[in-house]
């Protein structure tokens, strides 16, 4: 009986010390990491071994690391985890937006890239699995997408607003614990010539975590970037 190959981690990353760290860490976890150092490098590893998921640094020497994600989407659909430096948030955001899973602030701990992998994978392999869900549940709470309803604990359906219902749905749809920007949330729920207008999003978000009560944990907020739906 033949051996299940272990998931391939493409890592595109210019610092040979994020090579030397990730590549045995990445072996421990049961997974077969790929190195490249450049983004065309990255590109082409990414075309020819199918890598299961991707690490992607922002700073690469021959390019920005954003312009890589719509490539890669044209042709895999294997979740893309952003490596970023602490200070450039702006750049987690336009990375998001451009089409990434996530993200991993520099200088990172193990253990949470390690998680974020499994969630990206997790989430990627169910969405591979399974046609889309009509009804979503997590932790307390039970959102039926087709039915616009939404229950806390088997309770009866909550009373929201067309705009907290359509922020609900645009969080949920984005995935569990993938995050949504501002930007993508604005566009879903108010439309494009809103995008800068963060103000109704706070309040929104607010009003929306009032009326989840014990289940309004689930609507984590990413600082600066955006929300996080789901208890993972």
């Amino acid at each position: 009986m033949s051996e299940v190959a272990p998931p391939r981690i493409l890592v595109v990353d210019d610092e040979p010390q994020i090579h030397r760290f990730l590549g045995p860490a990445l072996e421990a976890a049961g997974y077969a990491p790929l190195r490249a150092m450049t983004m065309a490098e990255g590109l082409r590893l990414a075309a020819e071994r199918a890598p299961a998921l991707v690490l992607l640094d922002l700073g690469l020497p021959d390019g920005d690391g954003k312009l890589a994600i719509p490539r890669l989407r044209g042709f895999t659909a294997a979740p893309v985890v952003v490596l970023s430096a602490r200070d450039q948030e702006g750049e987690k955001v336009a990375a998001l937006d451009a089409g990434a899973d996530d993200y991993v602030e520099k200088p990172f701990a193990l253990g949470e890239l390690l998680a974020r992998i499994r969630a990206g994978l997790r989430r990627a392999g169910a969405a591979a699995q399974q046609p889309a869900a009509t009804v979503v549940r997590a932790g307390p709470l039970e959102v039926d997408l087709g039915r616009r309803t939404a229950r806390v604990a088997g309770g009866e359906p909550l009373k929201l607003t067309p705009r907290e219902w359509d922020l609900l749905a645009a969080l949920v749809r984005g995935g569990e614990g993938r995050v949504v920007t501002q930007r993508q949330l604005l566009t879903a729920v108010w439309g494009p010539a809103h995008v800068e207008d963060a103000q109704y999003l706070r309040v929104y978000v607010g009003h929306l975590r009032q009326k989840l009560g014990p289940a309004a944990g689930l609507i984590r907020t990413e600082p600066g970037v955006g929300y996080r739906f789901g208890d993972e």
